[in-house]
Parts: C-alpha cells; structure tokens; sequence
C-alpha cells in the first residue's frame, strides 16, 4: 500500500546558544571537500535532545555536521571521534550508517570536536499524523524496525576495524556499572524508584550472550524512512554509543522505547514513536520478531529493565544541564518527571514475570 505524504527532516535556523561561525570552518571545509567554493550557510536539525547536528552548504555542497552540545561535561557520552570511526568502519558492511567525510580535532574551529557525514533525506517520525496510519502500514514499519537492528546485529563483528571499537568479555555487567556510575554523577532528586531498579540490575546481571555492533539508542526517531515507502529504512542515525558488545543489552534499548496500549497513560505521554498504535509490533511482538530474525532463545526481562534504567539516566544527564544552567531549552525543564516516570515503569515491571505480561500481545 501507499505510504501516507510526510515531509522530509528539514533543518531551521539556529538556536542562538549554539551558533557556530561559518568562516571559522572555511579551512577545514576547504580541506574536506579538496576545493575552493563560495559562500558558506548553516541550519540547525533543532528536534534532537542530545548532539548537535547542522546542515552545512558550502558552495554546492552540502554535509551534516555533529559536534557535543555546549556546555556537555560526559565527554564519553559525546565521543566524535567514536561515532566517526564506527561509521567508518561500517562502509560496505551495512548501508544504513552514512557516509563519514572528515573529522576536526581543532576546537577553535566550532567549540568542540566535531565531524562531516553524508545527509540522507527522508522521514524522521516525531509523531506527525501517525494516528492516521493503517494498521497494516504500523505492522510493517514496526517489524522493518526490528528487522534492521536484527541485520545490524548480524555484520560481522570480528573485523578487525570493528573488533577494535569494543571489549565483549564483561561487557554486561561493565554497562550495569557505567550507567550507575553516570546516574551518581548527573543526580539532582532521590528518586526511589531509580534507586530501586539500580540495585536490581546490579544484583541480577546475566551471562553474555555473545558478541555484535550494537547501536545503544536505536528507536524510530533515530532511523530515516523512506517518504514513498515508510516501511523501507534507508539510514540510521546517532551512533555515539554504538561499540561492539551483547546484542540483547541492543534489543533492551528498543523495548525500553517501545509504549504498549496498555501501559500507564503518563508513559504514553512522551511517545518514541507509534507503538502503541493499532498494527503496532507489542513488546511481546519486538521479542519475538527478533528471536525469529535470528534464532536466539533468551528471557528479555533483565534487558527491559536495565534499558529503562539506562535510558533514565540519559534524560537525567540532559536534565542536569538545564538545572545548571548550561542550556535554557525549555524541552529540558519537564525531564526530571521524565526520570520518575520510567523509574516507575521499571518497577512495574520488576512486578511481572513475563515479557508477554506487559503488553497486550503481539
């Protein structure tokens, strides 16, 4: 069937905290793109809470430029460098991450490191008429999405540019320590349902369950789809956790982005994009159109609560910089009930035995 007529992500004119200087950039683009060209223009992909990402036009070309946000003081969480050689090392081996151009070590060049990748056009879902959406059109989509984590996962890991970005051995229980680590570090509240999952994941970390590219925020608003067919993805975006490491921790992410119709109303409030819409893979649907892509047998509570956990202590280092003062975004300020609230979920939760008992069936 037809896919619905959506606009293409399009960028808009810059936040005026986050001006960069376009002559500042003039060497380095010269350098990049190896000629001398005209004028050089900058807008803002302004709808993401975590990278800054530009469109650049220089002359006749045009590239994505992404640097940390100002202020930012995780500076892991923001690894430029990182993001550009796994894009790197993913050329020819799976074509849904972007072309990288150049990279910048120079900071007096945009306050930051930064890099240039490939744009690719297309749909980003932020939540634009998609209650409109058939139900069949939201089946295909949502298993396309479960489908492409499943090919990702299924690029060999074992090259040696890739091998290189991750440590496997541990890995499981080396995330359950960093991202307790970083909640320590970006706390502003006692939020006791935080505290509670934190010291479940601790105490109830399973065994590897072997080794893959791992993407680490995979969700709707991280892919591009194509605007003539919404169920093809043709790019994945944001790749600044992305390393080599335990699949299922992947998988976890994207049930922890994934609102069942059932769920609690405050949780829907805040929707990473149409799950819960009637067509929609359920969680329960996500597990097993993943255990069916890649024939792996595994008990998914563990990775939809730390991936709660982990996705809480993101919001929480976002929300401290607003608390600081760091960025005045107003989208920052109602955060901190954002944490409270996917505490809440995980603890739900940690009251159910089953992934099939929190959600309505696939």
């Amino acid at each position: 069937m037809a896919s619905p007529a959506l606009p293409t992500d399009e960028p808009s004119d810059l936040r005026d905290e986050e001006r960069l200087d376009p002559e500042r950039l003039r060497p380095f683009l010269e350098s990049a793109f190896g000629k001398r060209e005209g004028p050089i223009s900058l807008l803002q992909f302004r709808k993401g809470h975590s990278n800054l990402t530009y469109l650049v036009r220089y002359g006749d070309e045009e590239a994505v430029l992404r640097r940390a946000p100002f202020g930012v003081k995780v500076k892991t969480a923001h690894d430029m460098r990182r993001e550009f050689t796994i894009l790197s090392a993913l050329q020819g081996l799976y074509d849904k991450a972007p072309r990288p151009i150049a990279f910048c070590d120079d900071e007096s060049v945009a306050g930051a490191k930064f890099y240039l990748m490939e744009r690719r056009r297309g749909v980003v879902l932020r939540g634009q008429g998609v209650e409109s959406f058939p139900p069949e059109l939201l089946r295909g989509m949502s298993t396309a999405l479960v489908e492409n984590l499943a090919d990702l996962h299924a690029v060999d890991a074992s090259r040696p540019a890739l091998s290189a970005m991750g440590h496997p051995q541990g890995y499981v229980r080396r995330q359950v320590e960093g991202w307790s680590a970083r909640y320590a570090n970006a706390k502003t509240d006692e939020i006791a349902e935080i505290e509670a999952v934190q010291t479940w994941v601790n105490a109830n970390v399973p065994p590897e369950s072997g080794a893959a590219v791992v993407h680490n925020d995979y969700k709707y608003d991280n892919v591009i789809l194509d605007p003539a067919d919404l169920t093809r993805i043709v790019a994945v975006l944001d790749w600044e956790m992305a390393t080599v490491g335990d699949p299922l921790l992947d998988l976890g992410t994207l049930l922890g982005y994934w609102s069942d119709p059932d769920d609690p109303p405050e949780l829907r409030l805040r929707p990473y994009g149409p799950t819960f819409l009637p067509g929609s893979l359920s969680r329960k649907g996500v597990v097993e159109a993943y255990a069916k892509k890649t024939g792996r047998t595994f008990e998914p509570l563990f990775y939809y609560v730390f991936a709660l956990f982990k996705i809480a202590v993101i919001v929480q280092q976002i929300y401290k910089r607003f608390v600081e003062g760091s960025t005045s975004d107003p989208r920052f300020r109602a955060l901190g009930e954002w944490v409270r609230v996917l505490g809440r979920q995980a603890a739900l939760a940690l009251d159910k035995d089953r992934i099939d008992r929190l959600g309505t069936g696939s």
